[in-house]
């Protein structure tokens, strides 16, 4: 069975980066020394994956993966019992699968990390956007991800209920602080991007104004950028900002937003709101994967 949001998700460079994560994973444990002097290689386990707590469930098409970067695809079945994105209480059986003791045992734990994390995320994502109700501004994750693990963490986001951000450097121009300064102010960044691309505007990415003040919300606006981001502003500073930008901009706020703060910033209006806290400081969620002998083959 394949979840069709997830093999959209997980196309081109995205599938490439998941799949290197797994080998990486799996290579990191090495050889399974202790299973392979225990277990034959005839022997077979079947083993049935449970939710030890309520939880969203993100991650489960990424088990069969791991059976077959192992080479053990033929070897094995797996049926979900549920499906990413649903909620499902404590104790539920989420995966059944069945194969060679050895195999199972080796993806045992690889599976099992990347389940409980992503649907860590995804649980950190859904009670952000429940923060938000009743307003119209949506979340949005951030770059803050652990290395390796960008597209699978973000991929959890979308399943939480959240908006993915720029995924690389590339995907959207995002001017900061460091690029304003350096260039001595946004004008002249704007400038130097213009120039930059003068031969190819046409497929340049959108852009993203980084503000501080009230003064860099005003310039901003002059050069008609694709979204403004207004950074570590307070209320009142964050509400003229948000009246200074004229429809067809976007806005975002970002800068230390825990979600505490996410419904008073959703009155105020503004597009999107990024919180880095959703991916790198989501808790995992509790998994277990139950494993009985079954008749060997």
């Amino acid at each position: 069975m394949t979840d069709p949001r997830f093999e959209a998700y997980f196309t081109g460079p995205a599938r490439q980066f998941l799949v290197r994560a797994i080998d990486l994973a799996l290579e990191e444990d090495g050889d399974d020394l202790t299973s392979m002097a225990v277990f034959s290689p005839g022997d077979r386990l079947a083993a049935r994956i449970v939710a030890k707590e309520d939880t969203l469930v993100a991650g489960l098409p990424i088990l069969p993966l791991v059976v077959s970067r192992l080479g053990e695809a033929e070897r094995c079945t797996l049926s979900f019992l549920a499906a990413d994105g649903d909620r499902v209480p404590d104790r539920t059986v989420v995966a059944a699968m069945e194969g060679p003791a050895i195999t199972m045992l080796k993806a045992e734990r690889v599976m099992l990390n990347f389940l409980c994390h992503l649907s860590g995320i995804a649980n950190a994502v859904a009670r952000a956007v429940a923060a938000l109700a009743g307003t119209r501004t949506r979340l949005l994750d951030t770059r803050k991800t652990l290395p390796g693990l960008r597209y699978p963490e973000k991929y959890a986001v979308v399943v939480g209920g959240g908006v993915n951000h720029r995924k690389d450097l590339s995907e959207m121009l995002m001017f900061k602080d460091n690029h304003i300064d350096r260039a001595g102010g946004i004008p002249q960044a704007m400038a130097a991007l213009r120039k930059a691309y003068q031969n190819r505007m046409d497929s340049m990415p959108p852009v993203e104004i980084e503000c501080r003040t009230l003064a860099e919300v005003g310039q901003a606006v002059a050069e008609k950028p694709r979204r403004i981001m207004l950074d570590n502003m307070d209320h009142d500073t964050m509400r003229a900002a948000l009246s200074m930008v004229p429809a067809g901009i976007e806005t975002e706020v970002s800068g230390g937003v825990d979600v505490a703060a996410l419904a008073g910033i959703g009155a105020l209006g503004p597009d999107f709101v990024s919180v880095g806290r959703i991916t790198h400081s989501a808790k995992s969620a509790d998994f277990s994967m139950l494993l009985q002998e079954t008749a060997s083959s």
